[in-house]
């Protein structure tokens, strides 16, 4: 791949106001201009198998859970739009895996996309939580290959 002209640019997204800074970064930054296409990644990740009591509540949850971040990703997916990207060149995607390292699990993503750029929200954790629970943007900097990463904080 040649990063040098890889214009698609991956955001790992959730919920939070950490995701959504880094969606309104992108979209301050580069929106207007041509040639860039967005994809806003949301992972929705797969429970223990005794997490939930039965197959039918943990159904309920994922759907549930699924309509809650549809609706995330749509209002993210519209920003992007609204500041001058075209509709064709953002969208999102949500799946769901099983992920040992949420860490991983994006950058899995984001080498089967081939997106040169990584975009992720920190969570402004002091470095003594940082050390003690890790951090999701701190993996990705110290373990991506072959890509450009922003941390939005």
């Amino acid at each position: 791949m040649n990063f040098e002209f890889n214009r698609n640019i991956l955001i790992a997204a959730d919920e939070s106001e950490n995701a959504k800074r880094a969606v309104l970064y992108v979209a301050n930054l580069l929106g207007g201009m041509k040639g860039f296409k967005v994809t806003v990644l949301h992972i929705v990740r797969e429970s223990e198998e005794d997490y939930f009591s039965d197959d039918a509540q943990k159904d309920k949850w994922y759907k549930e859970y699924r309509a809650k971040t549809d609706t995330v990703l749509e209002e993210y997916r519209q920003i992007l739009v609204d500041a001058g990207f075209a509709t064709e060149n953002v969208s999102t995607r949500s799946i769901l895996r099983y992920c040992p390292s949420m860490a991983e699990c994006i950058l899995s993503e984001r080498d089967k996309l081939e997106y040169g750029t990584l975009v992720v929200g920190r969570k402004g954790l002091s470095r003594k939580e940082e050390f003690l629970f890790g951090s999701i943007s701190g993996q990705i900097v110290r373990t991506a290959r072959n890509c450009t990463v922003w941390v939005v904080e």
